[in-house]
């Protein structure tokens, strides 16, 4: 009656086989095996993610390097303004203004911002003030903090200040 139709099913996968393997050794198939090509796919995706968790402490020491310069730039731009305008008391208006003492030239070009990790404001009595996320007056002080306006913060006490700065807070 004829073979049960497994066999012949697993006759013919065999055949085949032996077909591909026959024109693949005489060189007429060019070409990769789909073992092959997982093979490949598979070490491609073990390499990115090892590059992708490395970039994942470089992205961290930029925010660091960054919030450090910005906060230099803002201490540095109110000791401008204290040494040439004594007795007035720093603003974000006037730092970004300039005052008749130093020819209406801007303390500072723009107000450093980075609002996913920090912010940097002025106290009423001109002190620099810094604030990050993770302190508990933070959804008070972003929605004021375009124009420089913290409305609480801790007092920013340096780039490297082990309890007020950046290094100590974002690191």
């Amino acid at each position: 009656v004829g073979k049960p139709t497994r066999q012949k099913g697993s006759m013919n996968m065999i055949s085949t086989y032996q077909r591909l393997q026959r024109k693949r050794d005489a060189g007429e198939i060019d070409g990769f095996t789909l073992i092959e090509l997982l093979i490949v796919i598979v070490v491609l995706g073990i390499l990115a993610a090892v590059v992708i968790f490395a970039l994942g402490g470089i992205t961290g020491q930029s925010v660091t390097a960054a919030c450090q310069a910005d906060g230099a730039t803002i201490s540095t731009a109110v000791a401008a303004f204290n040494a040439q305008n004594p007795g007035v008391t720093a603003n974000e208006a006037l730092l970004l203004s300039g005052t008749a003492a130093n020819g209406l030239h801007p303390y500072v070009q723009s107000w450093p911002l980075n609002t996913p990790h920090y912010a940097f404001g002025l106290s009423a009595t001109g002190g620099v003030l810094f604030e990050t996320p993770w302190s508990l007056s933070w959804n008070n002080a972003v929605p004021n903090v375009a124009g420089g306006t913290l409305a609480t913060g801790m007092v920013y006490g340096g780039p490297n200040s082990v309890t007020a700065g950046c290094a100590a807070t974002l690191g």
